[in-house]
């Protein structure tokens, strides 16, 4: 047995939305409720934020103690060697990666996924390489072997910056699994990540929807909500993503 971590990168300095990690939805921080839900992942064993050394991150360490995670404080433009750090430090076999701006990561996705990838023999899962999937359920699964190999490809800062955009731009290097969600096309565009206030205020109406009725609710019930309010796409629609290069 190989011991699964979901490695969350978290950090209040974000360029467009500051501290947008621990702003309250519901009257908890966003990041408590991600951890929440993944919390509720069966084939996870631990969960654990790799926050950076900037004192304004003192408060996320402060909630990991609170929620009994574990958290891990390095760089905060190398981010690849902080989850590599984080991973070393709490002995993760095989890493789980998401951004703490994700917080309707779905628990049931993380089983489906880490239990396809324990059985195949690939480097690298993902479940929206092609853009198959909405913007805020993205999954990347990988063994810190994986990391360790890009940690010595690669100190291009762009690379370093976003932990395995070096594995799926090389491709001829990794075995790369895309994950089949079997989504239909018109939902594949919906944005479910927050990177701006319109983001925000949009998520968190799907948590005031949804939260209270099921605490693990996922995309289906985020469909069916959609369907019913479409006014809600407005909150959010002409936010864009910043250009990784």
């Amino acid at each position: 047995m190989m011991n699964k971590i979901a490695i969350i990168e978290a950090r209040m300095s974000s360029t467009r939305l500051p501290g947008k990690v621990l702003r309250q939805i519901l009257g908890r921080p966003m990041l408590e409720l991600l951890v929440e839900r993944l919390q509720c992942a069966q084939q996870l064993d631990g969960v654990v934020v790799a926050a950076t050394v900037n004192p304004s991150d003192d408060p996320i360490e402060i909630l990991t103690q609170k929620l009994g995670i574990g958290c891990f404080r390095g760089s905060e433009e190398d981010v690849l060697g902080r989850v590599l750090e984080a991973a070393n430090a709490f002995a993760a076999e095989v890493i789980v990666e998401i951004t703490g701006d994700c917080p309707l990561t779905e628990s049931a996705k993380v089983d489906e996924m880490l239990s396809s990838f324990m059985q195949m023999s690939v480097d690298f899962m993902v479940n929206r390489l092609d853009g198959s999937y909405p913007d805020g359920l993205g999954l990347r699964i990988f063994k810190k072997e994986l990391l360790q190999k890009v940690d010595q490809l690669t100190q291009d800062p762009v690379d370093r910056e976003h932990v395995t955009l070096y594995v799926w731009e090389h491709p001829e290097l990794f075995s790369i699994h895309h994950f089949n969600n079997g989504l239909d096309p018109k939902y594949w565009d919906l944005r479910l990540t927050v990177d701006t206030l319109e983001d925000f205020d949009f998520i968190s109406k799907i948590f005031a929807e949804l939260y209270p009725a099921k605490r693990n609710f996922g995309l289906p019930e985020i469909i069916d909500l959609l369907e019913r309010n479409p006014g809600l796409l407005d909150i959010n629609r002409h936010v864009t993503e910043k250009p990784i290069r």
